[in-house]
């Protein structure tokens, strides 16, 4: 009961803090925060909300424009759009976490030896971040993409592969002045080891920080990933997802206008909504706010 007590306690002091009420207050938490959770709902009941499943056929309903039976219209092989919008959904959000998440770790721990340990190994580590920066980040996307082969696995590591450099060096940053405080140099002080330091006094700082990055980078991945969809290097029909749609649906144009507008809509609202809470995000924990 007192593990609870002090659990309780801790999350009602995080909500009451000066950060969370600046949050609470930006605008773009709470348009920003619905549109994401309405994301999350639609991924996770799509089997539900759909009409039908998002494969199936129908070769007399083809190219059938928006109804009260088909919200969304049809495709060329008489499948709903409305059903493989939902679907995408769920692909959309994990292409968009799984590759943030990869170089977050990868670019945290390069950014945290460098910055700690400084020297040689600080200048090999930034100068290899400077090689990947010195590419333009779709450039450099459908560089990879191409060389390990189209798929949405390949694309996922050529996503990760761009954003490492930028946690590397927001990481770096943070560690280069919290490793001269006080109180790192009272944990060298009184025994503790480099690792224990880096991971426990030093790498906290760099939380606030980078949870902002992160955020606004799952919009630039899922968008990312979309494009190489888009350009055949992503992931691969019939499964649906928005990019795929999206360049099925051009072929089509202008006639069946249907087929890019609602998959084109559903990336906007996407990145929109990341983009938004990143900003709400990035606006609270700012310390001179």
């Amino acid at each position: 009961m007192a593990d609870v007590g002090r659990a309780r306690g801790a999350w009602v002091r995080a909500w009451r803090s000066p950060a969370a009420r600046r949050f609470r207050r930006h605008p773009g938490s709470w348009v920003g925060g619905g549109i994401v959770l309405l994301l999350v709902l639609v991924a996770a009941f799509a089997p539900h909300l759909a009409d039908r499943p998002p494969n199936q056929q129908n070769l007399r309903a083809r190219l059938q424009p928006p109804s009260v039976e088909q919200p969304f219209g049809t495709d060329e092989f008489g499948r709903s759009v409305y059903s493989r919008v939902l679907h995408g959904a769920r692909l959309s959000l994990l292409t968009g976490l799984v590759p943030v998440a990869l170089a977050l770790a990868l670019g945290s721990a390069i950014g945290l030896v460098a910055g700690y340990f400084r020297g040689r190994l600080d200048a090999m580590l930034m100068r290899a971040m400077d090689v990947l920066l010195a590419f333009p980040s779709l450039l450099l996307a459908l560089a990879v993409v191409g060389t390990l082969g189209p798929g949405i696995g390949n694309a996922v590591i050529a996503i990760a592969i761009v954003n490492v450099p930028q946690y590397a060096r927001i990481v770096r940053s943070v560690v280069l002045g919290a490793r001269e405080e006080e109180y790192v140099q009272a944990a060298r002080a009184l025994g503790a080891g480099d690792t224990r330091v880096m991971w426990f006094h030093v790498a906290p700082n760099a939380l606030g920080p980078v949870v902002v990055q992160a955020t606004l980078g799952i919009g630039f991945a899922i968008l990312a990933i979309a494009g190489l969809s888009f350009l055949g290097l992503g992931v691969q029909p019939p499964v649906s997802d928005w990019g795929e749609m999206l360049a099925r649906g051009r072929r089509f144009l202008p006639g069946a206008t249907w087929l890019m507008v609602f998959p084109g809509l559903a990336v906007s609202l996407t990145v929109l909504g990341f983009n938004l809470l990143g900003d709400a995000l990035r606006d609270a924990l700012d310390p001179r706010a």
